[in-house]
């Protein structure tokens, strides 16, 4: 008789795998944390606080109801990037590469120019610099694609530290630099000086920058105008302060050969047929979206007065559908908010330079009234 052998314990062979076949560094990792809204007046991910019309919502919902969806995405995404091409003015010469978010398309630069130590890079490990604080995806990219991330902090306002980004440059010749353009979570725009001396020592080490306009809806500012001043510069763009979050669509601007290395990298059909066609839509209605963003940015303005006005509490100008405030107390306010409905963002503990922070959404103008009477009463 053949002796019985017994299958290993289901739980302990899950965490035997896990100890051996899953990186270490990501199981150091945390992972990237969606807090729950339900029930709430959500003002935590500068999203578009606006929904469609009930017109609209019905003709986009006879679009995307008409779609192939048995057939892989076709002509219409080239469509789409013709749109957007026309939708950012895009120059002569350049290029659009589509993502499923920003942040893919943030991964994609990661994995196109993570190459090993060589004499071309010094015998460095390439690596993304960055200011801090600033978007947790650029150090979260560039760890998962194996480059080095560098960062650099802002001054104590929140301006680019120009002298210890050259001097970070010069150091670890960065393959990849990024520039938030406004920046997150301090939803401010850098001065024009600042960011060229940036670019061109980037430029002298032969790396490349990458302008993130996540927020370019509610800014002043864009640097679409300036792009052409330079081959190594790329403008990186998402639909999701447009006010489509939800379809997860985002686009890389930058000259055409270089582009064409990159999007080899990007995987097939990683535009779905409804992002798309949803993308298209917007871009058919963009009067519609110009109108929301105007109101946010009016509503922006509202609460900024209103805050300066608040005892105790420090405000900080906003380019973006997003505000930055300083409080006595961040976690008793940030939990006094909530107890009342209101969800923003403790970022108190992201940087030592966000001490006692919270960063909050831009919401409709009932949004917006529930938090500022909610704030006073956690304050």
């Amino acid at each position: 008789m053949k002796p019985t052998l017994m299958s290993p314990d289901p739980s302990f062979q899950v965490q035997t795998l896990i100890s051996q076949r899953i990186r270490p560094d990501v199981l150091a990792m945390h992972a990237y944390a969606v807090q729950d809204a339900t029930g709430m007046v959500k003002l935590d991910a500068m999203e578009n606080p606006h929904r469609l019309s009930p017109e609209l919502q019905a003709k986009l919902g006879q679009r995307l109801g008409a779609l192939a969806l048995n057939r892989y995405p076709d002509g219409r995404i080239d469509d789409l990037r013709a749109a957007l091409a026309r939708h950012t003015h895009m120059p002569e010469g350049y290029a659009l590469m589509l993502g499923n978010g920003s942040d893919e398309l943030i991964s994609l630069l990661a994995l196109a120019c993570s190459m090993p130590p060589s004499a071309a890079n010094g015998f460095q490990k390439s690596c993304v610099l960055a200011p801090l604080p600033g978007f947790v995806m650029y150090a979260m990219s560039a760890q998962l694609q194996g480059l080095d991330f560098v960062g650099v902090p802002l001054t104590a306002d929140f301006e680019l530290d120009v002298p210890a980004m050259l001097s970070a440059i010069a150091q670890h010749r960065p393959a990849l630099t990024y520039l938030a353009y406004p920046n997150n979570p301090t939803a401010n725009l850098w001065a024009d000086n600042a960011m060229e001396s940036v670019i061109e020592a980037v430029a002298g080490q032969g790396g490349l920058v990458v302008v993130d306009e996540a927020y370019q809806p509610f800014a002043a500012n864009s640097y679409i105008n300036r792009l052409t001043r330079h081959g190594h510069v790329l403008l990186l763009r998402t639909l999701s302060k447009f006010g489509l979050a939800g379809i997860r669509l985002g686009y890389l601007i930058g000259p055409q050969a270089l582009m064409a290395q990159i999007d080899k990298v990007r995987p097939p059909y990683n535009v779905s047929v409804l992002n798309g066609e949803a993308a298209l839509f917007a871009l058919e209605h963009q009067e519609v979206f110009q109108a929301q963003a105007l109101d946010v940015i009016a509503q922006r303005a509202m609460l900024f007065e209103a805050f300066c006005r608040l005892p105790g509490v420090q405000v900080f100008p906003s380019q973006a559908n997003m505000m930055l405030l300083r409080v006595p107390d961040a976690a008793k306010t940030f939990d006094g908010l909530k107890a009342r409905g209101v969800l923003v963002k403790n970022v108190s503990k992201m940087h030592p330079l966000l001490n006692q922070c919270l960063r909050l959404t831009v919401g409709t103008e009932i949004e917006n009234r529930q938090l500022l009477a909610a704030l006073e009463a956690s304050l």
